[in-house]
């Protein structure tokens, strides 16, 4: 006999692994600078055991509960909502986790305010306590946000007073409203793709990667994808000029939604709109979206120029990796071509990108623009120059609403697994101590989840014999 799992006892195992993630951030977690303790303090150790040790029993969770939305009596989407809060609320208080960019967002933020041009100039022009937060990395560099984001940052400075606790607060509740927001357009987008709204809920909201990088590291992608999201379903609902709005806000947070604006235009012809029609209406709604909001921000439009700022020597990705061991090579071998190497790679990816993207839309009357739209992002994110697991949530968000097959699901979610593991709770990169600690954390959990197991099925085993 198996485990014996109900969506009460996810529940309480979801909590009782956010609940030790909160816990192990108060030492272990992206603090504030004056509050960071030694790696090698014995609280910041208990902190990172216990911060895997929750990370584990949350995935565990989430796993299980996974089964029973396959089972024979599978939970409502209104049931999988509240899951979602139970286990969202411990992450909510806690500082930030597994990332110190929430500090970037804060310092950007109140440069606008102070009227600095953010596209040209990073955090260490502003400054300061607020300034001293950001990582040394970003110190220097211009924002690649758009003034969608930048107009919401820079109203939080204003109203929190440039104060740090009140500043990560509001921030963390802009990314619970984008998760809202998420959560809120998977159902009617898994209806419109023929998908189980339960399932689209599990994979794409209840994610263990949600909760690890859009609750508890506030991440302004949970706006970019919850608005990309209500976009979509505003265009679904016969409404792409809304959609075309809301898509381009999306765009405005983060430039990889701007691939929304493809599947507006094709869901206006799916409506038997004419191409031109839908492409003009959808161009046109856009322009004016995007002029409207630059004014509302006053950023002026140096996010454009700014977009090559994720691009640094220390980003892992696909690419950058080749672009480094090439590099490495062409040095050894003594030739003048080796700063040529990462570059060259970095832009055989965006030809490569753009190739596939191409062949996703191309295939596109056999798929639906939602899951078109889902590959796509996840295309950006794979061969981009920089990847974080964060970036995963894009393509992920979309394939859960309208992936055409549960296999799908199931290699996605492998996947999530893996990438949810794979960052410090402080955001910095790990050494051997570390990791040794977060792997005790997560061995720890699984002994737990085991004798579980095995005590759960102790008295089958008694009355068998």
């Amino acid at each position: 006999m198996g485990f014996s799992v109900d969506l009460r006892r996810c529940q309480v195992l979801g909590l009782v692994g956010s609940g030790f993630l909160a816990a192990g951030g108060e030492t272990a977690g992206a603090l504030p600078v004056r509050e960071l303790l030694a790696p090698a303090s014995a609280r910041a150790a208990l902190g990172l055991v216990g911060v895997y040790f929750g990370v584990v029993l949350l995935i565990a969770a989430w796993a299980l509960l996974g089964r029973v939305i396959r089972g024979p009596e599978p939970p409502t989407p209104r049931a999988l909502l509240v899951v979602l809060g139970v286990w969202a609320v411990p992450l909510l208080l806690a500082p930030p986790l597994f990332s110190r960019d929430v500090y970037s967002y804060l310092a950007q933020g109140a440069m606008v305010d102070a009227h600095m041009d953010v596209y040209t100039h990073g955090p260490a022009r502003l400054g300061g306590p607020l300034a001293d937060e950001v990582a040394p990395v970003w110190q220097h560099t211009a924002t690649p946000y758009g003034p969608a984001f930048l107009a919401v940052a820079s109203a939080l400075s204003g109203l929190t007073r440039g104060e740090v606790p009140a500043g990560l607060f509001g921030m963390r509740v802009v990314a619970v409203l984008g998760v809202a927001l998420m959560a809120a357009a998977l159902p009617r987008l898994a209806r419109h793709s023929g998908a189980d709204p339960a399932a689209a809920l599990w994979l794409g909201a209840l994610n263990p990667l949600v909760l690890l990088h859009l609750v508890a590291g506030a991440h302004n992608d949970a706006i970019m994808l919850g608005l990309l999201g209500i976009g979509l379903v505003a265009a679904l609902g016969r409404r792409p000029v809304l959609g075309t709005v809301l898509v381009t806000l999306a765009a405005l947070v983060k430039v990889p939604a701007l691939l929304g604006l493809a599947a507006v235009v094709a869901l206006q012809v799916r409506a038997e709109r004419g191409l031109l029609k839908a492409t003009v209406t959808t161009a046109a709604a856009a322009l004016a979206t995007t002029v409207a909001a630059t004014a509302v921000a006053g950023t002026g439009y140096g996010w454009i120029s700014a977009l090559k700022t994720p691009i640094s020597p220390h980003n892992w990705s696909p690419t950058s990796v080749l672009g480094r061991a090439t590099g490495s090579l062409l040095e050894d071998l003594g030739s003048d071509l080796a700063p040529l190497a990462l570059p060259a790679w970095h832009a055989l990816g965006l030809v490569v990108t753009v190739v596939v993207i191409l062949a996703i839309w191309l295939r596109r009357p056999r798929l639906s623009p939602v899951y078109a739209l889902g590959l796509s992002l996840a295309t950006v994110a794979v061969l981009g120059p920089a990847i974080r697991p964060w970036y995963a949530l894009w393509g992920l968000f979309l394939i859960a609403a309208a992936a055409p097959s549960t296999s799908v699901r199931h290699r996605v979610a492998a996947v999530t697994g893996v990438l949810a593991l794979g960052v410090l709770p402080s955001g910095s990169p790990p050494d051997l101590e570390q990791l040794v600690l977060a792997v005790s954390g997560g061995v720890l959990a699984v002994v737990v989840l085991w004798q579980a197991h095995q005590t759960s099925n102790a008295p089958v085993l008694e009355r068998t014999a």
